[in-house]
């Protein structure tokens, strides 16, 4: 059915609909709180609300719609497995639409791997899929402990045994763990992860795994050194360890390569897959060395390993994104929107580094009013403002703009647009976040956090706060290009939320 085609909404859902959730689910719910919008409409970058307000979606269900909301190649093949008959639910059997989505995820996976993977599908959730590759990895090597990072996402808490998991620093320039950033810091996690190892006797007492996600997601957006990767690589190989890299934010595009690993070249032992493969719908699967595939009759790994239209969705999203190359889209758009953002913290004491790869994108908010150094020198990372993160956010859900939170702090603003969002789109994006930095200049988040000046605004400017890395990926760069002066990018083909197909029902 056509969007224009959708019964009208009328008070019930505007009104009762939002009042009614809580009389019935559970206190658990996170974004009816933060994001109070009942979507009842949705294309590409654009949803619209159950009030008639429609907003600029850059949460992207988590970063898991990678061509936006309700796209055609998706729905179309959704509807070419509804119509033909074929059962909705099978266990692992063998089936048409199964090995359409393999033999397309095949052809996106590294050539130096590719040839001899092994794909397992698992339950609907990423944990289940992190669960599947420790098991997979335990059962190969016989060792049962884990190597995992600071700020990694909280499946792993779900996954595996707390006592199990060896916590080791993730490397980061910011809020560098060693107070170096750059490179040095790079060098120094190595390090610690080096020396570890070292001093843990034979292979047979080591860990069975290190999983580390190529740019922490919910942990801040962080992306990870592609040299610290490699040494990781290298290390990880010379003990024995199975590595797995977790895709699931990363994965399908989203930093700019198809899969998040081949920035830095890594070949790892295994990849965690989950969100954007199921092109909007429920489905996870780790691809794996042939040499791990201990699998044997009868290993459950759920109910729902055979999900045909997440299957059917996934494969076209899959070939949409290959053959339209959505990820060089992605990573020349991405400098665009970081530009025009890091333009933005030269004006605004606010934010204290923008950073990303691709159109994986964060923004972190700091207090400008903590006291520096007494010697007047480089001020250190500024204490994270989780409050006037949590007040931008509103402020562009007023402004019909939809953004997420991360970081260990919840301070870090998060955009992760679809990546079909148009030249025109992003600049919509960065004008609205534009103005929600201005609007907490005035009312009660001035008495909190002090005055944050629209960006443009010319005034005095302290020492850098960045002074750990300087030059690096996040540093605030005062008079950097706006976005508005950059080389714009043509749009992919076909794509719905273009102004020519979508302007009427969606305009931006």
């Amino acid at each position: 059915m056509a969007l224009t085609q959708l019964p009208p909404v009328g008070p019930s859902a505007r009104e009762v609909v939002p009042r009614r959730q809580p009389t019935r689910e559970s206190a658990a719910r996170t974004y009816p709180r933060s994001l109070p919008v009942v979507p009842v409409r949705a294309r590409g970058l654009t949803v619209e609300g159950a009030d008639g307000r429609r907003y600029l979606d850059c949460l992207s269900g988590a970063g898991s719609l990678a061509l936006g909301h309700n796209h055609p190649v998706v729905l179309d093949a959704i509807r070419s497995v509804l119509d033909s008959g074929a059962p909705l639910h099978v266990m692992d059997q063998a089936t048409p639409v199964r090995d359409a989505f393999t033999e397309e995820l095949s052809a996106t996976l590294p050539r130096a791997w590719a040839d001899s993977a092994r794909i397992r599908f698992c339950g609907p959730a990423g944990t289940d899929a992190v669960r599947a590759a420790l098991a997979l990895v335990r059962k190969a090597t016989g060792r049962t402990g884990l190597l995992a990072f600071t700020g990694a996402h909280d499946r792993i808490a779900a996954a595996a045994p707390g006592g199990s998991v060896i916590r080791l620093p993730y490397p980061q320039d910011y809020r560098c763990p060693f107070g170096v950033g750059g490179a040095g810091g790079a060098r120094l996690a190595a390090d610690r992860a080096t020396s570890l190892l070292e001093h843990r006797g034979s292979r047979a007492d080591g860990p069975a795994a290190m999983l580390v996600e190529p740019v922490l997601g919910e942990g801040g957006v962080i992306p990870a050194p592609d040299g610290w990767l490699r040494r990781m690589r290298d290390l990880t190989a010379a003990h024995g360890i199975a590595l797995i890299a977790d895709e699931t934010h990363t994965g399908v595009g989203r930093t700019g390569a198809f899969w998040a690993v081949e920035h830095s070249g890594v070949v790892p032992d295994v990849m965690v897959l989950s969100d954007a493969i199921g092109g909007s719908l429920p489905l996870t699967a780790i691809v794996h060395r042939e040499e791990l595939d201990a699998g044997r009759t009868g290993d459950r790994a759920g109910a729902f390993r055979g999900n045909q239209l997440a299957m059917a969705a996934g494969a076209a999203t899959l070939k949409y994104v290959r053959e339209n190359r959505l990820p060089e889209r992605a990573a020349a758009l991405g400098e665009r929107m970081l530009a025009g953002l890091r333009a933005m913290a030269g004006e605004c004491d606010h934010i204290g580094e923008v950073r990303g790869r691709g159109l994986m994108i964060g923004v972190e908010l700091v207090d400008p009013g903590a006291p520096g150094p007494a010697d007047g020198g480089s001020r250190p990372p500024l204490p994270a403002a989780s409050a006037a993160a949590a007040a931008v956010r509103g402020e562009c859900l007023r402004r019909g703009l939809i953004v997420g939170l991360g970081g260990r702090y919840s301070s870090v603003i998060r955009l992760l647009p679809p990546l079909t969002i148009t030249d025109e789109q992003a600049d919509a994006v960065l004008d609205r976040f534009s103005d929600a930095l201005a609007a907490l200049s005035h009312g009660a988040h001035q008495q909190a956090f002090g005055p944050l000046e629209r960006p443009g605004t010319p005034r005095h400017r302290g020492p850098s706060r960045n002074a750990g890395a300087p030059g690096g990926p996040g540093a605030r760069t005062p008079g950097a290009p706006s976005p508005r002066g950059t080389t714009s990018h043509p749009s992919p083909p076909n794509h719905p939320s273009t102004p020519k197909e979508a302007g009427a029902a969606f305009p931006v």
